[in-house]
C-alpha cells in the first residue's frame, strides 16, 4: 500500500506540522506521491456536474426562448446520467479507469458539440433531446473514481476519512464556482460558451486524471476472487445482487436528498424574487455551499469514535431539522444565516454516506457502489424539480421549502428505519470511526 502510514517523519518539522491542526490531516494525505495531481484533475474534470445542466438551460432558452424545452432537455440529460453512471462504473471496476474513460469522454465531447450545433442552427426542438441525453449519459463520473483511488491508497488508514472529506469539500467548491461561472459566460459572452467551457473543463480534467496511471486502482475481477471460480454457471465473473448491502437504504436516502436539494434551490430563487432581490439567490445558495464546505473541512480534520452509521444518521437529522426552519424565515437576511448553519451538516452527511458504502462495497465493485449515490441524487433532482415547480407556482416559495423539509424528513426516516443495514458487514470499521 502506498500511504502516509508507511512514512515516519517528525511532525514538528514536516510541512504538515507548520499548519494549524485542522489542516494538518489534509496536508498529510497529499504527501502521497501523485495524490495532488489526480485529485486536482478530478476537481477540474467534475466541474461540469454543476455547470452542464444549467448551461444547457441557458443556451436553449437564449436561442429559442423556450424555458420548458430547455428544462426538459436538461432533465433528460440528468436522467441519462443517473441511468448509465452505475453501469459505467461497473465497467470501470472490471476493465480499469483509463480504458473506459477515453472512449466515454470521446462520446461526451461529440454529443456536446452536436447539442450546441443543433441549437445554434435552430433545428426542431426534438433534435435537442438526442444529443442532450447522450451527453448526460456519458459525462464521466469522476467523483466516484477519485474516491476509489483514495480507497486503495489509504486502505485501512484513518486518513481515508480525511480524503473523503476533502473530495466532498471539492464538490461544494464546484457548486460555488460553477453556476456563477456558467451564468456569466452564457449571458455576457455567448449563449453556447457556458456549455462549451463546461465540456472543455471535463475534457482537460478527465484526460489528466486518466493519464495518472501510477495511482489508478488495479482491476479486481470478481471471477478471480477466492471462492468465485465456477460459482456462476450463467456467466463467469457475473456478481449477483447489489454492489453493497447498504444500497437498499442509501439509494432512496440520497434520492430524497436530491429532491430536497433542488427544492431548496428553486424555492430560494422564488423567495428572493418575492422580496424583489432575485439576483441575491445565487449568493444565498453559495452561502449554503460555503457552509457545507466549512462543515466538511472541520469534520474531516477530526477522528471520530462514534460508529459511522450513527454519525450519518445524526448529521442527516440535523440537516433536515435545519431545512425545516426555512419556510418560516421572515426575510432574506435570516434565511441566509439559517441556510449557512444548516449547510454545516450537509458535507458531513455526504462524507459519512460515501464512507459507509466504501466500507461495505463488494470486492471489485467499489466504483459501482459509490456511483449509485450520485445516481440517486440525480434521480431525486430530476423528480423533485418536476414537483416543486408546480408547488411554488401554485402556493409560493414557503410551500416549496415545506416540500423540501418533507423530502428531508422522508430521507431521515428511511435512514433510521434501515440503520441496521448500514453497519459494516465484516472486517475493520470504516476509516475515521
Amino acid at each position: 500500500m502506498t500511504g502516509i502510514d508507511d512514512v515516519e517523519r517528525p511532525a514538528s518539522r514536516s510541512s504538515a506540522g507548520l499548519l494549524t491542526r485542522p489542516l494538518r490531516p489534509y496536508a498529510e494525505i497529499f504527501q502521497i506521491p501523485g495524490s495532488w495531481r489526480f485529485s486536482t484533475a478530478a476537481i477540474i474534470g467534475r466541474m461540469p456536474m454543476s455547470m452542464f445542466g444549467l448551461g444547457t438551460v441557458l443556451l436553449i432558452s437564449a436561442v429559442t426562448g423556450k424555458y420548458g424545452v430547455a428544462g426538459a432537455v436538461a432533465a433528460v440529460g440528468s436522467l441519462g446520467y443517473a441511468f448509465t453512471s452505475p453501469r459505467i462504473a461497473r465497467a470501470v471496476d472490471s476493465r480499469g479507469q483509463r480504458r473506459v474513460l477515453i472512449p466515454l469522454l470521446t462520446v461526451f465531447a461529440l454529443a456536446t458539440a452536436l447539442l450546441i450545433v443543433t441549437v445554434q442552427l435552430r433545428l426542431p426542438t426534438w433534435a435537442f433531446f438526442v444529443p442532450g441525453a447522450i451527453a448526460g449519459a456519458t459525462m464521466p463520473s469522476l467523483g466516484a473514481m477519485v474516491r476509489a483511488r483514495w480507497s486503495v491508497l489509504l486502505a485501512g488508514s484513518p486518513r481515508l476519512h480525511t480524503a473523503f472529506s476533502f473530495e466532498s469539500v471539492a464538490d461544494e467548491l464546484c457548486f460555488i464556482v460553477g453556476p456563477a461561472a456558467v451564468t456569466l459566460l452564457a449571458t455576457e459572452v455567448f449563449p453556447a460558451s457556458g456549455v462549451g467551457v463546461a465540456a472543455l473543463l471535463c475534457l482537460l480534467g478527465t484526460l489528466w486524471f486518466a493519464a495518472e496511471r501510477g495511482t489508478e486502482p488495479a482491476v479486481v475481477r470478481p471471477d478471480r476472487l477466492p471462492g468465485r471460480a465456477g460459482a456462476d454457471q450463467a456467466g463467469a465473473g457475473r456478481v449477483r445482487g447489489a454492489a453493497a448491502p447498504g444500497l437498499v437504504v442509501l439509494a432512496p436516502v440520497y434520492m430524497l436528498l436530491g429532491a430536497m436539494f433542488v427544492s431548496i434551490d428553486l424555492s430560494t430563487v422564488a423567495f428572493a424574487q418575492h422580496f424583489g432581490h432575485k439576483p441575491l439567490a445565487g449568493f444565498i445558495l453559495g452561502t449554503y455551499a460555503f457552509g457545507s464546505a466549512t462543515g466538511g473541512i472541520w469534520y474531516g480534520s477530526r477522528q471520530w469514535r462514534a460508529p459511522i452509521e450513527k454519525r450519518f444518521a445524526l448529521s442527516l437529522t440535523l440537516t433536515v431539522l435545519g431545512v425545516a426552519t426555512f419556510w418560516a424565515q421572515p426575510n432574506l437576511i435570516t434565511l441566509t444565516c439559517g441556510i449557512y448553519l444548516c449547510g454545516l451538516a450537509i458535507a458531513p452527511t455526504l462524507i459519512a454516506g460515501f464512507s459507509l458504502l466504501e466500507a461495505q462495497a463488494k470486492p471489485g465493485r467499489r466504483t459501482e457502489a459509490l456511483s449509485w449515490l450520485s445516481s440517486g441524487i440525480a434521480v431525486g433532482v430530476a423528480a423533485g424539480a418536476s414537483v416543486v415547480g408546480f408547488v411554488i407556482d401554485a402556493h409560493g416559495p414557503r410551500f416549496g421549502y415545506a416540500f423540501a423539509a418533507l423530502c428531508g424528513a422522508a430521507s431521515a426516516a428511511t435512514c433510521l428505519a434501515g440503520l441496521d443495514r448500514l453497519r459494516p458487514v465484516n472486517g475493520p470499521a470504516p476509516a475515521g470511526s
